[in-house]
């Protein structure tokens, strides 16, 4: 069955960046420290990551982050969504316009003008064909931003949501949770590792 997971990284005070991110500082002023996890030889943090990836059926994003990822800082043949560990699934932007060019063309782009709801349900419909066609069950990852999670959570579209909690304080930054319906959440598993503590929740709707 293909689930809904949100997936991102967050400080111990709450923040998915840090303060001033931007084009060519995605997650801010300290925020690099985030995700020191995803690129760490724990052997723990490297399976996290492997498993994760390995279902990734679609992957959603907001612009701001596609922004990023696709600008001159961002992903290349070594760095992008999984590096090393998945092949290349196919990405769902949320996004008011499309962009006039892209510069990571080799990857699977499809920009949905529509909103959230219908980025997700593009993303669902691409995990379902990538799971008939590799014979497993895939997922959609949500990625972030942290607008856009926080807008999934609050919508009621999430199944899961897995947290990637750091070791660090950044005082400001992008929030992940800014209010909305309060929810209990149930606890599925922690994996503690040297450089994050791994998170994973199923969410009821």
């Amino acid at each position: 069955m293909t689930r809904i997971v949100a997936d991102i990284s967050i400080s111990l005070d709450g923040f998915v960046t840090g303060p001033d991110p931007g084009p060519d500082n995605g997650l801010g002023a300290g925020g690099e420290g985030l995700h020191t996890w995803a690129f760490s030889d724990d052997p723990d943090d490297r399976r996290v990551l492997r498993e994760a990836t390995d279902r990734s059926g679609a992957v959603v994003l907001g612009r701001h982050l596609f922004d990023i990822v696709d600008g001159r800082e961002g992903w290349d043949d070594t760095t992008g969504y999984g590096a090393g560990e998945v092949g290349r699934p196919a990405f769902v932007v949320v996004t008011s316009a499309p962009p006039g060019s892209v510069r990571t063309s080799l990857l699977d782009w499809t920009f949905v003008t529509t909103g959230l709801h219908d980025a997700v349900s593009a993303a669902r419909d691409r995990a379902e064909t990538a799971s008939s066609r590799t014979g497993k069950d895939l997922d959609v990852v949500l990625m972030g931003g942290g607008a856009t999670i926080g807008s999934a959570l609050a919508a009621g579209l999430v199944d899961a949501l897995t947290l990637h909690l750091a070791p660090i304080v950044l005082g400001a930054g992008t929030p992940l949770f800014t209010g909305g319906v309060p929810r209990t959440l149930v606890r599925r598993s922690v994996i503690p590792t040297t450089t994050s503590t791994h998170l994973f929740y199923d969410v009821p709707r």
